[in-house]
């Protein structure tokens, strides 16, 4: 489809004010776009083992494996291997920036909209939660077709007004979605770096596949600014008056040293993570989802 990218890109997306139509609008035109993929529905049929983790069902350790192997292995059929999916959408006050057709928080729900629609449609379980400095909206986890309106209902109920403490956002996450599965992530991850690797170190500990998708704008990952501006603080009343080219070169560099924190804590921890800019097609957001997804029923 030679026009699937102007198709999908956020100045499309943008004149569809319905976040359902919307996700339905990119999820459609993003599967018409492949061939007919062998994915889609065959993780449902998928039979597997996968190593014991304390707290499992004995009634499904294979004893088979055990007698050949000394090690304890659990039997997932094909009802168990449906994927449990939580979206956690940033909905602190840096997200609220855009210089394209969406904000972060516009793009950010929309991919995450998408990704619940695509969830739903493969028959797997969605919940979600949105956050600031805690969480603040939750929705449970369920595998209805229509629970794609909570979902969405739960985007657009909460104001960005705070900051961002992705340990204490994540520590309750876990709480709340106790039941293992995956957590995708969904933030500018304008927050302490440290904290944050803590966080996801604490989903991957307790037995989540973890991905994290990394929504940032344009004017942050390029900088693109000259001539005298002033900068204003999203989440504090700070401010700079500035010629931005003297700041430019090394604006960059803390940004580079920074995202490569980032991505190196999430590979040591074995979390998936990929930096998506508000300018990119939103088929790059479900194709990143879907090559993990496979990969996730790989590790088990």
């Amino acid at each position: 489809m030679p026009d699937s990218k102007k198709y999908l890109h956020p100045e499309s997306i943008k004149r569809i004010s319905r976040m359902e139509l919307r996700a339905r609008h990119i999820v459609e035109g993003f599967l018409s776009g492949m061939h007919r993929s062998p994915y889609f529905g065959q993780s449902i049929e998928f039979r597997q083992h996968r190593e014991y983790v304390a707290g499992d069902d004995l009634r499904h350790v294979d004893w088979q494996v055990w007698a050949r192997q000394d090690r304890l292995y659990i039997k997932q059929y094909e009802e168990d291997t449906n994927l449990r999916c939580t979206l956690l959408v940033d909905i602190s006050a840096s997200m609220s920036y855009g210089s394209g057709p969406l904000n972060k928080y516009e793009y950010g729900c929309t991919a995450a909209a998408s990704l619940a629609y695509l969830a739903l449609k493969q028959q797997d379980a969605v919940g979600a939660a949105s956050f600031d400095e805690r969480i603040r909206g939750r929705v449970p986890v369920r595998s209805k077709r229509n629970h794609l309106n909570s979902i969405i209902e739960s985007f657009g109920s909460q104001s960005l007004t705070d900051k961002t403490d992705m340990h204490v956002v994540l520590s309750q996450a876990a709480e709340t979605f106790a039941r293992r599965g995956m957590m995708v992530v969904v933030s500018d991850l304008l927050t302490d770096v440290e904290r944050l690797l803590q966080g996801l170190r604490l989903l991957r500990q307790l037995g989540h596949d973890v991905l994290v998708f990394h929504i940032m704008d344009d004017d942050e990952l390029d900088f693109p600014f000259d001539g005298p501006t002033r900068f204003e603080g999203l989440e504090s009343a700070d401010s700079l008056n500035c010629n931005p080219r003297s700041l430019r070169e090394g604006y960059l560099e803390a940004l580079g040293q920074y995202l490569e924190r980032v991505s190196r804590g999430c590979a040591k921890s074995m979390i998936d993570y990929a930096l998506i800019r508000t300018s990119e097609p939103l088929d790059a957001v479900l194709a990143k989802y879907l090559s993990n997804r496979l990969g996730m029923h790989h590790k088990n």
